[in-house]
């Protein structure tokens, strides 16, 4: 079949057109924006936390016993005590807001993406450490969290890198869909 009458709704093509997704709060705010099946989110979420396991599983694997800890990006020991426990959960939903726009708008938006894309979601990540490294960790990212304390069995203040980061993905989500986003997606301040 030539190439120009070739269905462009196949699965390959679909996820080619979807990235690849390593992040349930990017997930999350791309299943509202419309960019993302909602029955694909649960597989999606649980594909990213297997995932976030086995990186952690590697880390350990390869990594002496005294650097794991260093080696696995364990964000989450960062917070030790609960007058820590506001700033932090504040400074994940402010840097995953900045990580989840910038792919939202970069990679999904028809009429803002570009080929600029990856570098400007590079740059909100590497942004994102050095403001709240020593804040929160800058997980951004509940996959990215979970795999490490599965595999160090560290759960303390565990649930600010799950709050925050899905707050932001649905807080850009709703921004996006309601406000920001391309006429297609824009359900409010259409233009005529």
């Amino acid at each position: 079949m030539p190439a120009e009458h070739a269905p462009t709704s196949c699965f390959c093509s679909q996820l080619y057109r979807l990235g690849g997704h390593f992040n349930p709060a990017v997930s999350l705010a791309v299943t509202v924006i419309g960019g993302l099946k909602t029955m694909l989110l649960i597989p999606y979420w649980i594909s990213q936390l297997f995932g976030g396991l086995i990186g952690a599983a590697l880390a350990k694997v390869v990594s002496p016993e005294e650097r794991f800890w260093n080696a696995s990006g364990a964000a989450f020991a960062i917070v030790q005590e609960q007058e820590q426990v506001a700033e932090a959960l504040g400074i994940e939903i402010i840097l995953t807001m900045l990580l989840v726009l910038a792919v939202c708008m970069g990679a999904v938006n028809e009429k803002t993406m570009g080929p600029l894309a990856p570098f400007s979601i590079g740059f909100s990540v590497i942004v994102d450490i050095l403001a709240g490294g020593s804040i929160s960790g800058a997980c951004m990212n509940p996959a990215r969290a979970f795999g490490p304390a599965v595999m160090a069995g560290y759960w303390d203040f565990h649930w600010i890198y799950w709050l925050g980061p899905l707050l932001a993905g649905l807080f850009v989500g709703l921004l996006i869909r309601l406000l920001i986003g391309d006429e297609k997606t824009r359900l409010i301040l259409k233009s005529r």
